[in-house]
């Protein structure tokens, strides 16, 4: 899948209205959701560095600070740099959320709970937690899940971009 492609898988998963820009609220609504299928309260620790790791992913994806990101704004800006030091440190903290023992390892559960209130589509989450599960043990640990997503936002195969985000919404999306 090309980098593109994959970049529009995302972006449509994070414009929860489909009105072709991701707001500041849609984007910060990720966080309160994981938190809340992980029952974590407002205070606990880990739902904080949550909310300040998207804080600093959402000041820097809205460059020009209109409180709005379009899909040409989210492409010039999403890739490996942008995964690296902005969206691994969101992405982990939401991965924590649902690791209910600390084990930096996620069963399908858990999985389901962080994808599902990520906004991907259920029918696709137990084959994207199988593609992870490399070694078969009913876990995906967190640098494997991280790696996976870096991966697909760099359009590079990843077992998560193929098996959680469908053509069909890319098509849906661009009205094709």
């Amino acid at each position: 899948m090309d980098d593109i492609t994959a970049k529009r898988l995302v972006f449509t998963m994070l414009d929860a209205d489909g009105d072709g820009v991701i707001s500041k609220d849609e984007y910060a609504a990720r966080a309160d959701r994981v938190a809340r299928v992980s029952g974590r309260t407002e205070d606990d620790p880990l739902v904080v560095t949550a909310r300040t790791a998207g804080a600093r992913a959402w000041a820097a994806m809205d460059a020009d600070g209109d409180g709005g990101v379009t899909f040409e704004e989210y492409a010039a800006w999403a890739g490996a740099e942008a995964f690296d030091t902005i969206c691994e440190p969101v992405l982990g903290a939401l991965f924590d959320l649902v690791d209910a023992d600390g084990d930096a390892a996620l069963n399908l559960p858990e999985f389901t709970k962080l994808r599902t209130a990520l906004g991907n589509p259920v029918d696709n989450i137990e084959s994207a937690f199988v593609a992870l599960d490399g070694d078969g043990d009913g876990l995906v640990g967190r640098d494997d899940y991280l790696a996976s997503v870096r991966a697909h936002v760099s359009g590079e195969d990843s077992p998560v971009g193929e098996a959680l985000y469908s053509i069909g919404k890319v098509e849906a999306a661009d009205g094709r």
